[in-house]
């Protein structure tokens, strides 16, 4: 990937490109819509539901006036900022002094700044939630793992504080699959861990597992500090919110269970099997820990823990990074193409550090990358093996949390007129660029 001049590593021209595949014509795509049956919250009873699900916490134990530490990740969570704020409101009201600090273990180049700018790009600030944000990564030692003797870090503004509430959204995690996936257990393992905590317990995942080490070291944390509950978050198929729910700590394994059930029957996923191309318009920290979700993609990047059977996808052809990512392009190693946009965008330090902690180096992979559109798809198509334009299984989606409506081709258009679950909203035709570069724009919703 140098170009002649010496000055580093750039993205291959696109004349290189086509010139190596041979020209080829590329098929048609239309839009298909999945059909879900959902019913969110209503926005305007978001904070109520938010607000009431404190009511289930115990502060008994908790003093008057006493400092409450609610923690949020980096996760892309709808309404995130309106739940925050009703929550650290119902404290206020309740005579106890909130204060949120950043759970996002090594997340924002593992710097206290760097967590606090990734809160601010979710649109939790001071200003927007109403309390101080503390942030640090300084840890506490809180104990020892039973048999392993696997030292368990807190962060120290957390640990030090009167009562702690961990809020987060119970999904699918894109590692591992368990009982207890991505919630509030893990939250409080990985999260509230910090970078020690965080590269501690993926260090230890290699040999232990995920699933057996999340519910062992977060009945500890549970036993040894003040957590009076959590705040679980449960998404639809469209990302907005279907549940809110206060767990209390005795019940974060159990319940975190059955609301996984939950999570994964609202999953968004492809709706085919096979794949034989499949283009990302942007990847990111705040779309999934991996960048791409792996339910939803079918590969994984962490060593230990088995692949999904399904999807199978043979190409993967990412175009961009969000903002939200701050150049953290985590899970990169799961393409097999990358667009120029996406190349210049990465922070390589955030990026290495993330994938040190997370005890994955195949998942900060620099994947060939390539200056436009129309390169990327020919130099996938080139690599499937022989199938004609009428055949290839094409997919263009916005990211792996939007799936509502995606770009497809006429082979799995064919398909989709036959399923209950999906519609046909655009015929296929010819794909359009200008200067090798989609013209439509999956991102900002001109085309969907």
């Amino acid at each position: 990937m140098k170009d002649d001049s010496n000055s580093g590593p750039r993205p291959v021209p696109e004349e290189i490109v086509l010139d190596a595949c041979g020209e080829r014509p590329l098929p048609d795509v239309g839009i298909i819509e999945q059909l879900w049956r959902t019913s969110p919250i209503p926005k305007d009873r978001i904070a109520d539901t938010a607000a009431a699900a404190v009511g289930s916490f115990d502060f008994a134990d908790i003093p008057e006036g006493g400092d409450v530490a609610v923690g949020t990740g980096s996760r892309g969570i709808a309404n995130i900022p309106t739940i925050v704020r009703s929550i650290v409101h119902e404290l206020h009201e309740r005579g106890y002094e909130p204060f949120v600090f950043p759970a996002m273990g090594s997340h924002g180049g593992a710097t206290a700044d760097g967590q606090r700018e990734m809160l601010a790009s979710l649109g939790v600030t001071e200003e927007a939630i109403g309390c101080e944000i503390r942030a640090t990564m300084e840890t506490t030692v809180v104990g020892e793992t039973l048999d392993r003797g696997v030292e368990v870090h807190a962060d120290a503004n957390a640990a030090a504080a009167d009562a702690i509430v961990p809020i987060n959204r119970v999904k699918p995690h894109t590692d591992f699959q368990g009982d207890v996936e991505s919630g509030l257990s893990k939250m409080l393992v990985i999260g509230m861990g910090k970078q020690r905590g965080a590269k501690t317990a993926h260090e230890w995942a290699m040999d232990w597992s995920f699933r057996n080490m999340i519910p062992e070291i977060a009945s500890l944390l549970v036993e040894e500090l003040p957590v009076v509950g959590g705040v679980a978050i449960v998404e639809d198929e469209h990302d907005e919110t279907a549940t809110i729910e206060g767990v209390p700590p005795e019940g974060f394994l159990d319940r975190e269970a059955e609301l996984l059930e939950e999570a994964y029957a609202r999953l968004p996923t492809i709706p085919f099997d096979e794949v034989d191309v499949l283009v990302v318009d942007r990847m990111g920290k705040d779309i999934s820990g991996s960048g791409m979700d792996t339910n939803v993609i079918g590969r994984l990047v962490f060593g230990p823990e088995p692949a999904p059977e399904k999807p199978d996808i043979k190409r993967i052809f990412v175009r961009g990074l969000t903002e939200a990512s701050h150049g953290n392009a985590t899970g990169l190693g799961s393409a097999d193409l990358i667009h120029a946009d996406l190349f210049e965008t990465i922070n390589l330090s955030d990026t290495f550090v993330n994938g040190l902690t997370a005890s994955a180096p195949r998942g900060v992979r620099i994947p060939p990358a390539v200056e436009t559109d129309r390169a990327g798809l020919h130099a996938c198509l080139s690599t499937i093996g022989v199938t004609s334009p009428e055949d290839a299984r094409v997919v263009r989606i916005r990211d792996t949390m939007r799936l509502d409506r995606f770009v497809a081709s006429p082979a799995l258009i064919a398909e989709a007129r036959e399923r209950d679950d999906l519609r046909v909203v655009r015929e296929p035709e010819p794909i359009d660029f200008e200067g090798g570069q989609f013209t439509e724009d999956l991102v900002s919703g001109m085309l969907l």
